[in-house]
């Protein structure tokens, strides 16, 4: 039924969050805001004495959004410096403000060199004092999903491309369709994951690269490709 497929839909835009922009403008990717704050929360694990609680990614300033330069995913955030905005819990082995600078820095250092997002601040707020740091319950593993058939040799040959690109862990879509590769007119959009020992962004580009070449289209209208990392994969 439609209700149940607008249901579904709503449920996986929660559990993916926002579509975050990777990179510059020119870059034309972006990183959905769950694959992101997975990985921040994996590095946010290593700094003794805290414990990384609710965690937000979005625009630092809306007014200054920039225009991607090729067509974003549905509901795609535009281009444009990013916020990161945390709550954590913190023993008092050290004073607040030194465990606080040292979950920024981890935060801010992971957003940028590990995935290539564009950060301008990185807002913490302690809304727990611990008496003793718990170990990490482990993340329970989530289901891959599974890539339909390729439907045609064009769609074949890109998804092709884009899998053979090091860095890339799998073909991994999440916008409601089963196929990692979506096709419209000159236009093609490709959801992966991306291996944790690449940066994200510089894996999109060499997608965005492969997949240009591989794509058929007329000389006088070279294709457009758009990227969204959908996971981070240790």
């Amino acid at each position: 039924m439609v209700t149940d497929r607008l249901a579904q839909t709503v449920r996986e835009q929660l559990r993916i969050g926002r579509l975050l922009p990777l990179g510059e403008r020119e870059d034309g990717s972006w990183i959905t805001e769950r694959a992101a704050s997975d990985l921040l929360g994996r590095a946010a694990a290593e700094v003794p004495g805290a414990r990384l609680g609710a965690l937000r990614i979005g625009p630092a300033d809306p007014d200054t959004a920039g225009t991607p330069a090729v067509p974003p995913p549905p509901s795609a955030l535009p281009p444009g410096p990013l916020r990161i905005a945390a709550e954590c819990g913190a023993t008092l082995e050290e004073p607040l403000p030194v465990t606080v600078d040292r979950l920024r820095d981890v935060l801010l250092d992971a957003a940028t060199d590990r995935l290539g997002l564009l950060v301008e601040a990185v807002d913490i707020r302690v809304t727990e004092v611990l008496d003793e740091f718990p170990a990490p319950s482990p993340e329970a593993p989530r289901p891959h999903p599974v890539e339909s058939p390729a439907p045609d040799p064009a769609t074949a040959a890109i998804a092709r491309a884009a899998a053979s690109v090091p860095g890339v862990a799998r073909l991994a879509p999440v916008l409601g369709s089963p196929r990692a590769v979506r096709i419209e007119g000159a236009h093609i959009r490709i959801e992966l994951a991306v291996a944790a020992d690449h940066r994200a962004v510089d894996v999109a580009r060499a997608v965005r690269t492969a997949v240009s070449e591989a794509a058929p289209a007329p000389e006088d209208q070279p294709p457009t490709v758009a990227v969204l990392v959908t996971a981070v994969e240790p």
